[in-house]
C-alpha cells in the first residue's frame, strides 16, 4: 500500500522539521493573526499597540523638553509618560499570560497532530503489512523483528517502516548540513538550528520589554 508508506514518511518528515527548526516563529505569526480576529485579546492587543506609540511619543517630548528651562512642562509630560507606561506594562503583562496559554494550546495541538497521529496510525494498522519481503531473504529472527509487533511474518510492519523513515530522514538531514558546511567552509551543528531559529525572536521581545 504505497499511499500509507508515503503518509508515514511525510509524518516523520514533518516531525523532524518541527524538532529541528522549532516553532517560535510560527507561533508568533499565529498569535499576531489571532489578535487580528475578533478574539478576547484582540482589543487588548490594539490597546497595547496604541499605548506603546503613546509611550514613545511622550518619551520623545520629554527628551526634547529641558527640565531646567521649563520644569513645569517637563514634569507634566513625565507624569503623563509614567501613567501611560504603567498602563502599558499592565496590559502587556495580561497579554503575556494569554500568549503563554495560547502557545501551550498550540504546542498541545501540534503534538497531537504529529506524534499523536503517528501513534494512532501505527496502532490502527499494526497488523497490516507495509510490503512483503522475498521468501527466505532474511533469517527467521530478522523476519520476526521486521514484522514487529503484530504484522504477518515475512512482511515489514508499519512500526518498523516508521523507524526506517525516521533514520533515513535524520541521515539525509545530517548529509545536507555536512554539504552546507563544506560549501560555505563552516561547521554547522544540527542540534543548534532550533535554538538559532528561536533566538531570532528574542531581540524583538527584548525591544518590547525595554518600553
Amino acid at each position: 500500500m504505497p499511499s500509507m508508506l508515503l503518509v508515514i514518511a511525510a509524518i516523520h518528515l514533518i516531525i523532524h522539521l518541527v524538532n529541528t527548526f522549532g516553532t517560535s516563529g510560527v507561533d508568533e505569526l499565529l498569535w499576531i493573526l489571532y489578535n487580528k480576529l475578533p478574539t478576547p485579546t484582540s482589543k487588548s492587543a490594539q490597546e497595547q499597540l496604541r499605548l506603546r506609540r503613546e509611550v514613545l511619543r511622550l518619551k520623545r517630548q520629554m527628551h526634547a523638553t529641558s527640565a531646567q528651562d521649563d520644569f513645569a512642562k517637563w514634569a507634566k509630560i513625565r507624569r503623563q509618560h509614567d501613567k501611560v507606561l504603567s498602563d502599558y506594562e499592565k496590559i502587556s503583562s495580561n497579554l503575556s499570560s494569554a500568549k503563554r496559554t495560547f502557545s501551550g494550546t498550540l504546542s498541545t495541538g501540534r503534538l497531537i497532530a504529529t506524534n499523536g497521529t503517528k501513534l494512532g496510525i501505527q496502532w490502527w494498522y499494526a497488523k497490516l503489512p507495509m510490503f512483503w519481503m522475498p521468501t527466505g531473504w532474511v533469517p527467521y529472527y530478522a523476519e520476526w523483528m521486521l514484522s514487529f509487533p503484530r504484522a504477518p511474518l515475512g512482511s515489514v510492519s508499519i512500526y518498523i517502516w516508521g523507524l526506517a523513515c525516521a533514520s533515513v530522514i535524520s541521515l539525509v538531514s545530517e548529509a545536507i548540513v555536512a554539504l552546507y558546511a563544506l560549501a560555505f567552509g563552516q561547521a554547522v551543528d544540527p542540534s543548534k538550528l532550533k535554538a538559532q531559529s528561536e533566538a531570532t525572536e528574542a531581540p524583538q521581545e527584548d525591544r518590547r520589554k525595554e518600553l
